[in-house]
């Protein structure tokens, strides 16, 4: 891990205890993250991105989740042994996020206006007149046609596309150091996906604020990112910068990523590639390689053992047995 990180997350564990069994849904997860980085975290449905960041705010719903293990530095500051009472300064001050689905955030019985003005009253110190001057302006800065009228109205006055504009505004309004943009894009249609990306870029460069952008979609990693993470049954298999990733992946599973998604230079009617099976059961997960059933080019040491993480580079791993000897 890097010494001038603004946030280092160590061998992060976080456990779900089910009448089925033990659900790893983080299992030793490390990255670190720099002033003005963007980091990306991808992979499928049920791989452990979104938890992995709501372990890092301490939002883990207790029961029946625990952080198992680990630790996350925030200026070299472990959060974990936080009191709740400094967490609470942290969160929307100093990180924020931005969820998937902004309706189920933004509180239907109050105006936009009560919602903003409250956040930087709290953090910011300022009075209530200043707080909602600082909310119109950060809403303007959104993108948000009008705002200075459109901050009384209610979240069902707005459209989707201006609902996660809200949330944008919202989050950047203390001036985070760092944004938490879990797929911040899913809910809304491709025109206004481009805009919203487009705008968190604008805006964290402005700021200088580092953003940790988790989504299951390589496109949006690729025009964003500065370095990607790809995760996989609660792991994180391969790390690089996006050039690296792209050009030349390492990992099986980031391959057969890289190969599923469209190519408009491909020729004929060839049918597109699909990583073969599903993701795996995490609970009760035994210790070897959970993508080998899927895996093309799996060994017999896949199915007994977990692989050691390879470093191939500064900000280059990869977590395969074929990699052992950082091959």
């Amino acid at each position: 891990m890097s010494d001038d990180a603004i946030l280092q997350v160590n061998d992060l564990k976080a456990y779900f205890k089910l009448d089925e069994g033990l659900l790893k849904a983080v299992d030793g997860v490390s990255f670190d993250l720099h002033k003005g980085e963007t980091l990306g975290i991808v992979g499928e449905s049920g791989s452990g991105k979104s938890v992995t960041n709501l372990a890092i705010m301490k939002l883990i719903p207790s029961p029946p989740g625990r952080i198992a293990g680990g630790e996350v530095l925030f200026m070299g500051k472990d959060i974990f042994k936080m009191s709740d009472e400094e967490v609470r300064k942290l969160r929307g001050n100093k990180i924020s996020m931005i969820f998937q689905d902004p309706m189920t955030c933004l509180n239907p019985f109050l105006s936009v206006a009560e919602q903003m003005v409250e956040t930087i009253v709290l953090h910011q110190k300022l009075d209530k007149t200043a707080a909602k001057a600082k909310a119109i302006e950060m809403l303007k800065l959104a993108g948000i046609p009008a705002p200075e009228k459109r901050i009384d109205q209610f979240p069902h006055q707005f459209s989707g596309g201006m609902r996660q504009r809200v949330m944008i505004a919202m989050a950047l309004s203390c001036e985070p150091e760092i944004l938490i943009a879990d797929e911040p894009t899913t809910a809304l249609d491709v025109t206004i996906q481009a805009q919203i990306l487009e705008l968190i870029k604008e805006l964290s460069a402005r700021l200088g604020t580092a953003v940790i952008l988790i989504t299951h979609s390589l496109g949006v990693v690729a025009g964003m990112c500065d370095v990607i993470c790809v995760m996989y049954a609660g792991r994180i298999v391969e790390r690089g910068t996006a050039d690296e990733i792209f050009a030349d992946p390492k990992h099986p599973y980031t391959q057969g990523l890289i190969k599923s998604v469209p190519r408009l230079d491909r020729t004929g009617s060839q049918r597109l590639y699909s990583i073969p099976g599903q993701p795996p059961n995490v609970i009760n997960l035994p210790d070897c390689c959970p993508f080998f059933p899927r895996c093309e080019r799996a060994m017999d040491i896949c199915k007994t053992k977990y692989p050691k993480v390879a470093k191939l580079g500064d900000k280059r791993s990869v977590a395969c047995w074929l990699y052992e000897e950082g091959k």
